[in-house]
């Protein structure tokens, strides 16, 4: 296993939980990431909020830098994509789309979610392919909401789970991997998100993303 990573069994299936906020899946080749909030800067500067814009440019790097060294075959965007309709710039369309020519052998889908459902369509130049619906497969259901399925583990994002950590006086807070009995929420991608603290159950595992570690808490 690649240092920094966090290896588990999930549904009867083994993955890997990276310190990129991306869950890999490798018996499948499918690497899942949720709420990227794509075009979120943009959105805050057409309201007159000076931002800064390498946000974008951060995170498809750090995108790339995970399906690199996973090697997966597909992608599943597990739903809020994009943020606004606003936010599609054509600067972020061309951004993607650079990005999207670099991997231009990867399968991605994107499961939409609530931000999603703004856009009609996806620009065609990223070549994705849209689902509605939940995408089920092997043990597990992605989407974007975090509601249990009946014989199925499901994989969300819309939480931006985050876990509050203390020690000598200090707080930490730190966005996780929060499993529960039947259901495992991804932490936001985007690091240009809020998000909310867990609220450990008695079953659940939580693993923070440390730095370049994901370590269980």
């Amino acid at each position: 296993m690649v240092p920094g990573r966090c290896q588990t069994r999930v549904g009867d299936a083994d993955v890997e939980l990276l310190p990129e906020r991306a869950l890999h899946w490798p018996d499948a080749g499918v690497l899942a990431v949720a709420d990227l909030h794509w075009g979120k800067t943009e959105s805050f500067q057409q309201h007159g909020i000076p931002l800064p814009l390498g946000v974008l440019d951060d995170d498809l790097a750090r995108l790339s830098s995970a399906l690199t060294t996973t090697r997966a075959r597909r992608l599943l965007l597990v739903g809020d994509l994009v943020h606004s309709r606003q936010g599609l710039t054509e600067d972020v369309i061309r951004r993607v789309t650079a990005w999207r020519e670099a991997h231009p052998h990867l399968h991605v889908v994107l499961i939409r979610g609530n931000h999603d459902r703004h856009v009609r369509t996806l620009p065609p130049t990223w070549h994705m392919e849209d689902r509605e619906d939940a995408l089920d497969e092997g043990p597990f259901r992605f989407a974007h909401h975090p509601e249990p399925a009946d014989g199925r583990f499901v994989w969300a994002g819309h939480l931006h789970p985050m876990v509050r950590l203390g020690g000598g006086g200090d707080r930490l807070r730190l966005p996780c991997f929060h499993l529960r009995p039947g259901v495992g929420v991804l932490p936001a991608f985007s690091a240009f998100t809020g998000g909310l603290n867990v609220r450990r159950g008695r079953n659940d595992r939580v693993f923070a993303v440390a730095g370049t570690a994901v370590v269980e808490v």
